[in-house]
């Protein structure tokens, strides 16, 4: 089968190589009908990841149909469409229990498809802890609609979630890249009194504009200022980073007011700097880390009721077979792309 795979820093390549089988009694056999590239796939390139496995089949945003399944699992079955959690997780260790899956204890929990064992840039995929892992996807809501399920938007989901985000509150999303723009959806289920989105490409701000008019736009070079213009207390109650540049974490915490959260969604190719004396007294409360993936259940009744849809985000279709292309087009941020839809016309 083909399957794009990690050589090294600085390459990927479409080898062929064998059809993943059965190796535990909790896996399954998913043939991908569609799936998706992410920002932290180039992070792997770039050789950011150092988790990330050398001949790795990466990818972890998918959906497809399920070809096998080992003898433990109980909640799907052949052919039925699924997303694919972008987290592993065993379901039974102290952290699963918490709901704290991407910290799971086995060796294949937390982010390992695409990462530490085969994902699903592929024509099929092995999911381990399959009952967990995988979410049926209702008749109604389709593959495109389901595609960002299992990844970008429970990573938005997750952000929200933690962030406690009230009717009264003024937040700020620093960032309206795909993870962004996931992360605007599952606010706006909030109703906060303001939306504030940062960003700093005007093709993406026009996007925003475009499809969300009610949500205000500003650049990271009056981002500060436009925030306490448009916030009663100083700054934002709620501040949500998700652009993971340079610039961007600092920035978050300025913008927000004393007493405020600041939730780091990004993923950093750099370490970045907690500089306490300079924040000192504003006593903000961080959340930070990998999302939870436990919420695509939920996620999916939101989609199949209409609450949020994430179709206006694919804006370029390619077959696997120029994934090569794909990948240029959607580091180099060209042609207007959000997100690149990679088909497998030969599993459809």
């Amino acid at each position: 089968m083909l399957a794009y795979t990690y050589i090294n820093k600085g390459q990927f390549s479409l080898l062929d190589k064998p059809r993943p089988v059965i190796q535990d009694p909790r896996d399954a056999i998913v043939r991908i009908t569609l799936g998706s590239i992410c920002t932290s796939d180039i992070h792997i390139r770039h050789g950011k990841v150092p988790r990330a496995v050398p001949g790795v089949t990466i990818g972890h945003e998918m959906v497809g149909i399920v070809e096998e399944t080992g003898s433990g699992i109980t909640s799907v079955k052949r052919g039925d469409r699924v997303t694919v959690n972008v987290e592993t997780f065993c379901g039974e260790c102290f952290f699963c229990r918490h709901g704290y899956v991407n910290n799971c204890t086995d060796k294949d929990g937390g982010w390992a498809l695409g990462c530490r064992i085969d994902g699903g840039l592929a024509e099929y995929v092995r999911v381990p802890f399959a009952d967990q892992g995988l979410n049926k996807i209702p008749d109604t809501v389709t593959d495109e609609q389901a595609l960002f399920v299992g990844d970008i938007l429970a990573t938005g989901f997750w952000a929200t979630r933690i962030s406690d985000i009230t009717a009264d509150d003024t937040v700020l999303i620093i960032g309206a890249g795909p993870t962004g723009l996931c992360t605007l959806l599952c606010v706006m289920l909030k109703s906060p009194k303001h939306i504030i989105i940062c960003e700093r490409s005007e093709e993406r701000r026009e996007f925003v504009r475009r499809h969300y008019p009610e949500v205000m736009l500003t650049t990271p070079e009056n981002c500060h200022d436009f925030v306490i213009r448009h916030s009663e207390h100083g700054g934002a109650d709620i501040v949500l980073e998700v652009a993971g540049s340079n610039n961007s974490f600092r920035m978050a915490w300025e913008c927000a007011r004393p007493n405020a959260t600041v939730t780091i969604v990004a993923l950093y190719e750099e370490a970045q700097t907690l500089p306490l004396p300079d924040m000192y007294g504003k006593n903000l409360t961080f959340k930070t880390g990998g999302v939870d993936g436990c919420d695509c259940a939920e996620i999916l009744r939101l989609i199949e009721k209409g609450k949020i849809d994430t179709t206006p985000f694919i804006t370029h279709r390619f077959p696997l077979e120029r994934i090569d292309e794909a990948y240029r087009l959607f580091e180099g941020k060209s042609d207007g792309v959000i997100k690149v839809a990679i088909e497998n016309p030969k599993t459809m």
